[in-house]
């Protein structure tokens, strides 16, 4: 990450209002039913109760830096940054292709 991607990231978290963090928690408050934003904090003090990649997927959203990270990977492929994988990707039909042997084309009838 360069220093202009810190500086435009810092600028956007920090102009980030209260009322968006309340935007947020009322969507986990709505997909999550029972969520609790404070017992979702104590977390971290509970880190053996719960299970390994549970808990670090969990504690990317306290984590600032991780959330930073997923946050300007989520605005670079937003952006049309993010990495090209067309070039991994391969299409094939599963039809069969209409330029078939006349004979194989008259078993279909």
């Amino acid at each position: 990450m360069d220093a202009l991607e810190e500086e435009s990231f810092a600028l956007s978290f920090s102009s980030a209002s209260d009322a968006e963090f309340d935007a947020v928690v009322e969507q986990l408050l709505e997909r999550i039913p029972g969520f609790n934003m404070a017992a979702f904090t104590t977390l971290q003090h509970h880190k053996d109760e719960v299970a390994g990649d549970i808990f670090d997927m969990l504690l990317t959203f306290t984590d600032f830096l991780a959330f930073k990270e997923m946050f300007l990977d989520y605005r670079a492929e937003k952006e049309g940054r993010g990495p090209d994988l067309s070039s991994g990707l391969v299409v094939t039909s599963l039809c069969r292709s209409s330029s078939m042997p006349t004979s194989q084309n008259n078993l279909r009838h």
